[in-house]
């Protein structure tokens, strides 16, 4: 019984950590880029845009698909680098836990 009280308040105390790290990623920003940094896009790590910037140079009116796909590149790479964050703050949280191999706890 000893060790099912100690389960149940490790699982509470984890708990609190990840919604202590959930409102933590509402506050981390992490920022994509492509065309060599020509657009930028900068994103909480929970995946809410928060800005865009597109260097001047690519403003031209003949090339606007190019543009278009640049600014979707630099948002997969923002997201990337948002789950990436997301992984880091769950392991910290997780680590020493016996959790299943591939079980998402977000």
């Amino acid at each position: 019984m000893r060790d099912m009280m100690g389960l149940m308040k490790q699982a509470q105390q984890m708990q609190q950590k990840m919604a202590d790290v959930q409102a933590e990623l509402d506050t981390i920003e992490v920022e994509g880029a492509a065309g060599g940094g020509m657009v930028t896009v900068t994103m909480t790590a929970k995946g809410a845009i928060k800005s865009v910037r597109i260097d001047p140079a690519l403003m031209v009116p003949d090339e606007r698909e190019i543009l278009e796909d640049l600014i979707v590149a630099a948002s997969t790479d923002a997201r990337t680098r948002a789950e990436r964050v997301m992984q880091e703050r769950m392991a910290e949280i997780t680590k020493g836990l016996p959790i299943p191999p591939g079980m998402k706890l977000f």
